[in-house]
């Protein structure tokens, strides 16, 4: 209720009073995100790997573009909160990077861009790391430069690309006009990832 009904609603008012066209949906809307529960992996203490229910959280299995392609061409701007519906109609909590990733991907979006609250993709010494490709991003997750929540941000640009958007970016969404200096600017103000 609080992402689909106060948050989502609170993005669409905001875009909306600065002339935009915002309209809010969550995942159950028109079947936009299909889900299927996710499972968590847990080592226990006896070193065995077990996977652990952990609620109603989820997995996108498919998105449905329909709605957002018929938004599209009466010029509006979609606004989708991260909750998926099972095949049981059954709500689930998807983590937003991984939505917005697999909702670029299955527009066949020319970029995908992160919004957030740091710069962008730094190295263990805190500079940060104007472009990367993905194969540097595996290195830096498994030397450890890369931990945290910065984990599902930079897998989510990964899997992106994978599946056919050109070009990613994680920005700081604090910065004023941060889409416009990454995007027109030859060096940018985040970290941009490519294949």
């Amino acid at each position: 209720m609080v992402l689909t009904g106060q948050v989502n609603k609170e993005v669409v008012g905001y875009l909306n009073q600065h002339g935009g066209r915002a309209v809010g949906l969550s995942g159950k809307d028109g079947t936009l995100l299909l889900s299927k529960k996710l499972l968590q992996e847990v080592r226990g203490e006896d070193g065995t790997l077990d996977m652990v229910d952990i609620g109603y959280v989820g997995d996108v299995v498919r998105v449905n573009t329909d709605l957002i392609t018929a938004l599209e061409q009466g010029r509006y701007i979609p606004v989708i909160a991260p909750v998926g519906v099972g095949p049981e109609g059954e709500s689930y909590n998807i983590n937003a990077d991984l939505v917005a990733g697999r909702v670029a991907a299955a527009l066949n979006a020319e970029k995908l861009i992160l919004l957030t609250d740091i710069d962008g993709v730094k190295d263990t010494s805190g500079t940060l790391l104007e472009s990367l490709s993905v194969a540097e991003l595996h290195r830096l997750i498994e030397s450890e430069a890369i931990t945290g929540g910065m984990i599902p941000k930079v897998v989510c640009c990964a899997d992106a690309l994978k599946d056919g958007v050109k070009k990613a970016h994680i920005i700081d969404g604090r910065v004023p006009h941060a889409v416009l200096l990454e995007i027109f600017t030859d060096v940018g103000i985040g970290t941009e990832i490519t294949t």
